[in-house]
């Protein structure tokens, strides 16, 4: 890939490749050479119709490439401070696969959101969409999801032979979603449809493939009904020991869960006394609640359908990346293209996808709309806006991925933390809120409500599955049996907590139960944000610098981020 002729001069490095950074490079082509899916995200052509190998064979495959490029990194000398990072984060990355291996973790366990289940379809949604040839290779791929999803059955069975299940909940959401994707007109129908509008040369070929994946994943749906199910256990919680590695995973720090579990417990209660607050601005004397239902009775604050929620979200990116452009980042080029989209699936959530390597494909902001629902609330949402688009993710995403000459393509492209990319998003709601943005108090009061969803995770994901005892506030508020958290109890919580629709507050007790350690990333992510602000503004460094250093080092572990800025 060559440097997009349009980007800043911030991105224009000059830098000759180290030892290092031909290592990383390797290790990336790897990876596109293992997961074509991988190599459509990043826009990189070839194997368009293909997929990665989800077998037992194809994990050991991967895990070799990984031993394999450690044991290059051993031998490797830094040439400069780009390398000092780059070896960093890679050995704390990959070293952290390997342990996770070796514990049998990480490739057998179902979740709602990111699992291969939802890779192998959702790989489809990235794929272009211009010319007869794409058509031609959405076409093809479809022939090979059968393939695909029969590899990671593997996976699953040899995993089940060995005792290890996933929880009975998750294996009922994978139930209910892949049933879904094989329903007559569901997701592969719907598909191949599309391929035969736009491009009718291959409608023989997307009906076929259609057929054969909604075959692949039905004999799958049967596996999991007939098979697994039935060894599917009751518990949800995974354990400390377990939770531990998860957690390290999504965040690159080894976090003290008992004082990170205090600190959500009151995190929560200083968000509810700001939300008081705001409260008594909408209506002296207001509750919560009651400040809430008059912001939803507002029509000005009310969006109908689909179309509307997707143009307001498109209206609010756009003018933040006029004003954040001015004076507070640098957003030119490429940069300043963001595409909100609504989702093909119902799933609930909202989410980011990266441009492209060469930013032919835009970073793109996504809206799953749960089935039903069709009424929006613009407060509610107007931080979401900043979080996935600008200045949260586009920005963070768009800057790594710019940076891929200058740094190596490993370290722009496929390292992602979730601790330093969702912390990051939630520190850019904060962000918004300090320049003005969400002055007013029903923005505020959404902003609020989300930071206050984000906190009460924290304290559900690591309660629950480190079995912690649950605060004498909640067990007295919601009239619980003190104790250790359950999912039962934990929900009530939830319920309490986070104020959305039921389809959204399931997708996320679901999500929480079944990809454990990811919900608290967000807010301990934020607050490392939070605390590097500090150091760097004691240090006499303006907020946009630190910014733009931050950013420009790419997504790595919160502890590779601190050495980094520190040195």
């Amino acid at each position: 890939m060559t440097m997009h002729p349009e980007l800043p001069e911030i991105f224009r490095t000059e830098r000759p490749e180290t030892q290092i950074d031909r290592i990383a490079n390797a290790h990336f082509e790897k990876l596109l050479e293992l997961d074509p899916a991988f190599a459509t995200m990043e826009g990189y052509k070839g194997r368009e119709t293909e997929y990665a190998d989800y077998s037992p064979a194809g994990i050991e495959e991967y895990v070799a490439t990984v031993r394999a490029t450690l044991a290059a990194l051993d031998s490797a000398q830094p040439a400069d401070d780009i390398d000092l990072v780059t070896l960093d984060a890679m050995r704390e990355r990959l070293g952290l696969e390997i342990e996770l291996h070796e514990a049998g973790l990480d490739s057998w366990e179902l979740n709602n959101i990111a699992c291969p289940v939802q890779t192998i379809r959702a790989t489809f949604d990235l794929m272009n969409r211009s010319t007869p040839e794409d058509w031609g290779h959405i076409a093809g791929r479809l022939h090979n999801v059968a393939a695909a999803i029969s590899g990671f059955t593997e996976t699953l069975e040899q995993a089940r032979q060995a005792g290890k299940v996933s929880a009975v909940r998750q294996v009922d959401t994978i139930i209910e979603q892949v049933g879904a994707y094989v329903s007559e007109g569901g997701f592969f129908d719907s598909l191949a449809q599309e391929v035969v509008d736009a491009c009718p040369e291959h409608a023989e070929q997307a009906r076929s493939g259609a057929e054969s994946a909604k075959a692949g994943y039905g004999k799958f749906l049967t596996y999991l009904k007939e098979t697994l199910r039935p060894e599917a256990p009751e518990q949800d919680a995974v354990g400390r020991d377990r939770y531990a590695l998860y957690s390290r995973k999504f965040v690159g720090t080894a976090l003290d869960l008992e004082e990170t579990y205090a600190w959500g417990v009151e995190e929560l209660d200083r968000i509810i006394e700001a939300q008081k607050q705001v409260a008594e601005q909408i209506k002296p004397g207001a509750s919560i609640e009651e400040a809430k239902a008059l912001l939803d009775a507002d029509p000005e604050r009310t969006l109908k359908g689909t179309d509307a929620l997707q143009a307001w979200m498109q209206k609010l990116s756009d003018a933040a990346v006029d004003y954040l452009s001015r004076e507070h980042f640098t957003i030119e080029g490429p940069l300043r293209k963001l595409e909100c989209m609504i989702a093909p699936t119902q799933e609930g959530g909202i989410y980011y996808t990266g441009p492209s390597a060469d930013f032919e494909r835009a970073g793109r902001m996504w809206w799953s709309v749960p089935a039903g629902e069709d009424t929006f609330g613009t407060w509610r949402e107007t931080s979401t806006v900043y979080h996935e688009g600008v200045p949260g993710h586009h920005l963070q995403v768009a800057y790594a991925t710019a940076m891929a000459d200058a740094l190596n393509k490993w370290r722009a492209s496929a390292c992602w933390v979730s601790g330093y990319g969702e912390g990051w998003a939630l520190y850019a709601e904060r962000l918004m809120g300090e320049l003005g943005y969400l002055s007013d108090s029903g923005d505020r009061m959404g902003m609020l409500d989300a930071q206050r969803m984000r906190a009460a995770r924290v304290v559900f994901d690591i309660g629950l599955h480190c079995q912690f005892e649950i605060p004498e506030r909640w067990v007295a508020e919601l009239g619980l049996e003190p104790g250790v958290w359950d999912a039962e109890r934990g929900y009530a919580f939830l319920e309490a907590n986070l104020d959305t629709s039921e389809g959204q507050r399931r997708f996320e007790f679901l999500r929480y139960l079944g990809w454990p350690g990811q919900a608290p990333s967000y807010k301990v992510g934020e607050r490392v944000w939070l605390q590097l602000r500090e150091q760097a503004r004691a240090a006499g460094i303006s907020d946009r610098d630190f910014h733009t250093r931050a950013l420009l080092l790419g997504s790595v572990g919160l502890d590779t981020l601190r050495r980094a800025l520190a040195a």
